[in-house]
């Protein structure tokens, strides 16, 4: 059993000392410089317009599809193995790789830029193919700088928005929380074991850690301050230098999604966040609490009682859960549990939490995970296999077109996900159930309510930084009130978390901004595609599996036309909070 639980290789190479990977590291050396060369030899080109973007389609998809290879095997050899000093050094030699590769595309985009016209949509089945992929390259292209400045950018992050980064790692990772008793400190822990603690079965606990926790902040927070005001003052130098209206216009065009797309998502959402107060209300008497739900409370287990499956059992039930919906999704995924593609033993060494990769460069995925029985393992298990088929469906692309953007990169995930969750609820015991509904619902609400409320403080953050810096009351005040206009009567006032911006390592990454509504955006557009399915049947398959693999080639809004779908439209978003709505309905019912 422990064999199967663990993922083989060598169909990547079969180590870091064998001649295959030896060649492959010498040919992408190779590569890089004979894409470097071309890229330089572009100004001087007398050639057709249509055969230099043939030969950047074939370079880049060559040496993308050679790197990815490589890192892929540095990656997950280092992540089953985390004290692999080979899986270290070849990790931090194929970055670098990719940082040249990147470099030579900025001096390909210069030249594309100069020479769009409607070539780039005609001409051979390539071009028509990649038409999508250039013409990003031309959108992005007008917000790029000449080089000098692009330079000058680059190099003052590393002293700029990097350190402010790293400072901020550094604070919250050595800040110790102290608990106290009579007065005197009794022990001290690390902010990431308190913040777990919010999950303790034991309500005293939970209480303490959150007290305990608010408490601490203080030691660090005019730092963390300055680290906030530093990153999001360049990002909104940098927006303006390249010509963007804010860093929201930066984001969305990046993550290939309309503003109306947004907006008529954001429309939806307000009007269903007061059936996510009811969850909260309704939780909160469940657990004795008069005035909506305290903050130390929002991930309180319900019930202790949880279904139990063996790894052979959870295979099982995953597999006819998936055939259920297409002959082709249980086959995948009987395939991968059969073929060495997942790792789910836990062992010392082993990096924790779950993942999935997928492996262009062989049409294949690997997926790591720590399996220990429970059914949110199961759920976990099923989650990334969702990630595993999007990748199956991409196969048939190139690896220009297998590149989808993060709104769109938990569709499948929660899709398989809720397959499967809908189908455990049917066998479940009522405690079990009860355990299932619950989980699945504070996931959700997670990922709407409180995404909403650091939506809203970014969103102010940036509109006051724009002319000052804030202080440490301020940023304070602007939490609170986004959690008290998303949570409103949900939660309990006099409970909430004014440092939730301290804590959300999203907000201290200048390239991460808005790093909010993208997960939003994948849960509802998951569920909407259920709801859909439930509604049409098998049917819905084809034009799911069409969807899936059109995500690298299409913008989001032109993905949803693709079944039928306007993303622009409230009514598909409605859709979605209906199945979530549902859900709620059922708990509010015990």
């Amino acid at each position: 059993m422990q064999h199967e639980m663990r993922w083989r290789l060598d169909d990547l190479f079969p180590g870091f000392d064998s001649k295959m990977f030896s060649a492959s590291c010498s040919d992408i050396d190779k590569a890089i410089e004979d894409y470097d060369n071309w890229a330089d030899g572009l100004k001087k080109r007398k050639d057709p317009v249509e055969k230099i973007l043939e030969e950047y389609i074939a370079k880049r998809n060559s040496a993308g599809l050679a790197l990815s290879r490589l890192s892929d095997f540095a990656e997950l050899s280092f992540s089953v193995n985390t004290a692999d000093q080979e899986a270290v050094k070849f990790m931090e030699l194929f970055e670098k790789k990719l940082s040249q590769i990147e470099v030579i595309d900025v001096k390909f985009v210069k030249w594309i830029v100069k020479h769009k016209s409607s070539a780039l949509l005609g001409g051979s089945e390539s071009l028509k193919n990649h038409s999508f992929h250039l013409s990003e390259m031309i959108k992005k292209g007008k917000y790029m700088l000449d080089s000098s400045k692009e330079k000058i950018i680059s190099d003052m992050k590393a002293t700029g928005s990097s350190a402010w980064t790293n400072l901020h790692n550094v604070l919250t990772s050595s800040l110790l929380v102290d608990f106290t008793e009579n007065g005197k400190i009794a022990e001290q822990k690390t902010l990431p074991q308190v913040r777990s603690m919010a999950y303790s079965p034991d309500p005293l606990t939970r209480k303490k850690a959150y007290e305990a926790e608010l408490a601490s902040y203080p030691k660090i927070e005019k730092s963390i301050c300055a680290c906030i005001n530093g990153i999001k003052g360049e990002v909104i130098t940098t927006s303006r230098l390249r010509g963007y209206k804010s860093p929201l216009e930066m984001t969305l065009l990046r993550s290939r999604m309309d503003k109306r797309t947004l907006d008529a998502m954001m429309r939806s959402l307000k009007k269903y966040l007061p059936v996510f107060r009811k969850y909260f209300r309704k939780k909160a008497l469940m657990l004795r609490h008069r005035n909506g739900l305290p903050f130390f409370d929002i991930f309180a287990p319900i019930s202790n009682t949880d279904m139990q499956f063996s790894y052979s059992q959870a295979k099982d039930f995953i597999v006819e859960k998936f055939s259920s919906f297409s002959a082709d999704l249980g086959l995948f995924a009987k395939n991968a549990f059969e073929n060495g593609w997942i790792d789910a033993q836990p062992r010392e060494g082993k990096v924790g939490g779950a993942f999935c990769a997928n492996l262009r460069s062989i049409n294949q995925s690997r997926i790591l995970s720590n399996f220990s029985g429970s059914y949110n393992d199961v759920r976990t298990l099923a989650h990334e296999l969702g990630h595993a088929f999007h990748g199956h469906c991409l196969n048939n692309e190139s690896f220009l077109n297998s590149n989808y953007p993060m709104p769109l990169a938990e569709t499948a995930s929660i899709f398989c996900e809720t397959i499967v969750n809908h189908a455990a609820l049917k066998q479940a015991t009522t405690d079990q159930q009860l355990s299932i509904l619950e989980a699945d619902i504070s996931s959700s609400g997670q990922v709407i309510v409180d995404i909403y409320s650091r939506y809203l403080f970014e969103t102010e953050v940036f509109e006051n930084r724009a002319s000052s810096s804030l202080s440490v009351d301020q940023l304070k005040e602007i939490m609170l009130s986004a959690q008290k206009e998303a949570y409103a009567e949900g939660l309990d006032p006099e409970y909430l978390h004014p440092y939730m911006w301290l804590v959300k390592p999203h907000y201290y990454v200048a390239d991460y901004n808005f790093y909010n509504f993208p997960y939003a955006f994948g849960l509802l557009f998951a569920k909407g595609l259920y709801a859909i399915y439930l509604e049409r049947g098998s049917s819905f398959v084809e034009d799911y599996k069409r969807l899936l693999s059109e995500t690298g080639r299409k913008s989001i809004l032109d993905v949803g036309k693709s079944v039928g779908i306007d993303l622009n439209n409230t009514s598909f978003w409605n859709g979605s909070f209906e199945v979530i709505k549902e859900d709620i309905g059922r708990f509010l019912k015990y």
